[in-house]
């Protein structure tokens, strides 16, 4: 149950935060009725805070421009979610420059009460957080300029480095940024190639904002094109496995970015490129359903040695353990 004080100073961090709101996106977020929202905005202003607008039942409120107050108090939980979440930054590499993070830590602790600072600092001391080594880091800039664009759907031009050394100029309508794996990746459409391409934010040398819009499609998934496109990444082998299962089983084992699935007559077709095949053997042997290697038979060679070495782990384990 919210205390109404809660509720009216998270009105007022509301309005501080947007250019404005209407009475229903208010109520929405405070979890209350639009004439609640009513009695909130005038204790606002009651209380000398510039709160304008609101006129009819689904007016916007904003605060008068220009208007500033001071950083309202960290309550702890508060506190707790932004330190947690600058913590995870920090070991993900998400921050171009570490200082960036630690400066904001400081002043995070700074300005909370002793008690509470010492609860804190005790969460960000014993935490132990197991997440993927960060892969390069791209300029944070970089990172910016590509959300801002995605944000505000214009076109970027983007100077790009391919795996190869490759270097192409592009413009590309940015669907949405993706951070999968220790590695950031832009997903949008190319106007060079004229579809849909992902591209790895480490290897882009440069992008510009330009003016002209773009629509995006339709309920987008950035994440699953990603790990799409990931799975079809050219390797030194291409593999092809009939997995004797459902498509619907097959989807809950096979990480969507190690292969594409699709429907067959006998099951479902299991595509991708690998450069180990000891790697694949060693996901195939952790499937739970019957399987046909139709491609590469070095394939079944690695499958065979993998089964060779677990048979001899299995025969050299002690009886009874």
């Amino acid at each position: 149950m919210y205390h109404p004080t809660t509720r009216l100073l998270t009105a007022l961090e509301l309005l501080q935060s947007r250019r404005q709101l209407s009475g229903p996106e208010l109520a929405e977020r405070l979890e209350v009725n639009v004439r609640s929202v009513r009695r909130y905005i005038m204790m606002l202003q009651e209380l000398g805070i510039p709160v304008e607008g609101g006129r009819g039942r689904y007016g916007a409120y904003r605060l008068r421009p220009g208007f500033k107050l001071p950083p309202l108090m960290f309550n702890e939980e508060e506190a707790l979610a932004v330190v947690l979440g600058l913590v995870t930054a920090r070991r993900l590499g998400l921050a171009e420059n570490a200082l960036a993070i630690e400066g904001a830590l400081a002043k995070i602790e700074r300005v909370l009460p002793v008690a509470m600072r010492e609860r804190v600092q005790a969460v960000q001391q014993s935490l132990a957080l197991a997440l993927t080594p960060p892969g390069p880091m791209p300029a944070s800039d970089l990172v910016i300029i590509l959300s801002m664009a995605a944000s505000q759907r214009r076109q970027v031009w983007l100077s790009y480095r391919a795996w190869s050394g490759e270097e192409t100029d592009r413009v590309l309508d940015p669907y949405s940024l993706v951070y999968r794996s220790g590695f950031w990746y832009v997903v949008g459409y190319c106007h060079l190639r004229e579809d849909i391409r992902v591209f790895r934010l480490d290897r882009a040398i440069e992008a510009r904002l330009r003016e002209d819009p773009f629509t995006p499609p339709a309920d987008f998934d950035a994440l699953g094109h990603v790990e799409r496109a990931i799975a079809r990444t050219p390797g030194v082998w291409r593999v092809v496995v009939l997995l004797k299962t459902t498509l619907e089983e097959a989807r809950r084992q096979v990480p969507p970015a190690l292969a594409t699935l699709e429907e067959a007559e006998h099951g479902v077709m299991l595509r991708c490129y690998v450069n180990r095949l000891e790697e694949m053997a060693y996901e195939l042997a952790g499937l739970r359903c019957p399987l046909v290697i139709q491609e590469p038979n070095e394939l079944r060679d690695a499958l065979a040695a993998l089964a060779r070495h677990i048979a001899q782990l299995a025969e050299g384990s002690p009886a009874g353990q």
